[in-house]
């Protein structure tokens, strides 16, 4: 393919040679003539290992230039990345000075050009940008309209420096943003050489995944230190700690537990982060990602209250009551807490939980129960159907799954908000379906 690249920083660099490498024709576009001329000259404009042999090789091939003018190299190839800066400003926000720049200059030249462009935004941008940004800039000056005139695709970039080639040959997947197949097909045949799966989805969930992947490294980072400062205090060796931690990869090191939904709950959690917590406090020793955990599951139950109150109905059905499905645990279940708290402020409930039903006659919860929250059990209804019949918000607060068959039993006049996703279909639910946090 024809390839331009603007922005030879990092990422445009180690991109423009890596395509190049895999039999790409690319053109380099940069407004500083240093880099453009060292480029040309065979030679990295930035120090990263393998890169120099990189450039050397392919641009002696004839498959790698650059130059300073935009026009020529939009002219001169199919799609153009843009792998641009987008610094911080001072109060955290992103600077799109650059970006917005080059989007001008890529439409600029397509003004002048007949053929089908696709633009690439490889450069990390906040989810929002490429819609409210990057088109309207090549729209104002191309003349043209996105979708018929050119096309856009975001296609994020995971390359760590000092090993930016060895990752970009071996991503865990190549992921590509679109809107329409027709500016997919080109971004994806770049990856034709690289062994990975190419994952599509929309732009904005595209430009959201960076941000996902960056923030959880950097919070893994934080919580290692943490607990490293905690087993330095307690004079552990933390990295023993750790990498035991870390040969548990069925549930430390895995998507458990990564399915965005309802607050934790339970015997375990709750009790002993606040553990961990009051032994840090005994040496003295701050903990702000460790400590913030708590708080943070207090919020999530908030806003799971706020969804009902903005409901504007007073009679609400709870499907669930113990922590998660398939047990009868009602310590620290935040649809306890949930339901405590629409009861404190009137609103009626009928509760169903086939288990919990089960432990208020026999079982070690039964105690619990009677004297714990008599006030509560005294709500359970016998059957799924009672809780629908008698309901206007049906709250689904965990995955059993008679609740995803329960679902497509709702009238239109009802309000499901379901808290754990219990089904992914929504078009056999006939009531008004909300989730918590999508």
């Amino acid at each position: 393919m024809k390839v331009s690249v603007f922005g030879l920083g990092y990422v445009g660099s180690v991109s423009a040679a890596s395509f190049a490498a895999d039999g790409h024709h690319v053109v380099g576009v940069d407004v500083n003539p240093d880099k453009v001329a060292s480029l040309n000259e065979g030679r990295s404009p930035i120090v990263e290992k393998g890169l120099d042999e990189l450039i050397r090789d392919n641009a002696a091939a004839g498959r790698l230039r650059a130059t300073t003018d935009a026009r020529e190299a939009v002219h001169a190839t199919d799609l153009s990345l843009i792998c641009v800066g987008t610094p911080s400003r001072r109060n955290g926000s992103l600077d799109l000075t650059y970006l917005e720049r080059v989007a001008e200059e890529i439409g600029e030249a397509l003004a002048t050009k007949d053929d089908y462009h696709v633009v690439v935004v490889r450069s990390t941008v906040l989810p929002g940008t490429t819609h409210e940004v990057v088109i309207p800039a090549v729209e104002r000056t191309s003349g043209k309209k996105y979708g018929t005139g050119f096309g856009v695709t975001v296609n994020p970039e995971f390359l760590r420096e000092g090993t930016a080639i060895h990752d970009f040959r071996n991503p865990p997947l190549t992921l590509v943003g679109h809107n329409y197949r027709s500016d997919a097909e080109p971004t994806q045949a770049l990856y034709a050489k690289v062994g990975a799966p190419v994952v599509a989805t929309s732009i904005r969930t595209a430009e959201m995944i960076k941000y996902t992947s960056n923030t959880w490294h950097a919070l893994k980072v934080a919580f290692a230190n943490e607990i490293g400062n905690l087993c330095k205090r307690l004079e552990i060796d933390s990295h023993d700690v750790m990498e035991i931690f870390c040969r548990d990869q069925k549930l430390n090191l895995s998507s458990y537990y990564l399915k965005p939904g309802f607050a934790f709950g339970g015997s375990c959690l709750p009790k002993d982060v606040r553990a961990l917590q009051y032994r840090a406090k005994e040496v003295d020793l701050d903990m702000p990602v460790i400590q913030s955990i708590l708080g943070s599951n207090q919020l999530q139950i908030r806003h799971a209250i706020d969804a009902v109150i903005e409901t504007g109905r007073k009679r609400i059905g709870l499907l669930g009551f113990s922590f998660k499905a398939g047990t009868d645990d009602l310590r620290e279940s935040p649809i306890v807490i949930l339901a405590e708290a629409l009861l404190g402020k009137g609103y009626q409930l009928c509760i169903y939980d086939r288990n919990v039903s089960i432990a208020r006659l026999v079982g070690a919860n039964k105690e619990y129960i009677n004297k714990q929250i008599p006030h509560l059990s005294s709500l359970l209804c016998e059957t799924v159907d009672d809780v629908l019949e008698r309901s206007d918000v049906i709250v689904v607060g965990n995955n059993a799954p008679e609740f995803a068959d329960a679902l497509a039993r709702t009238r239109p006049d009802q309000i499901v908000i379901d808290l754990v996703r219990v089904r992914k279909d929504r078009g056999e639910i006939p009531a008004q379906y909300r989730g918590i946090c999508w």
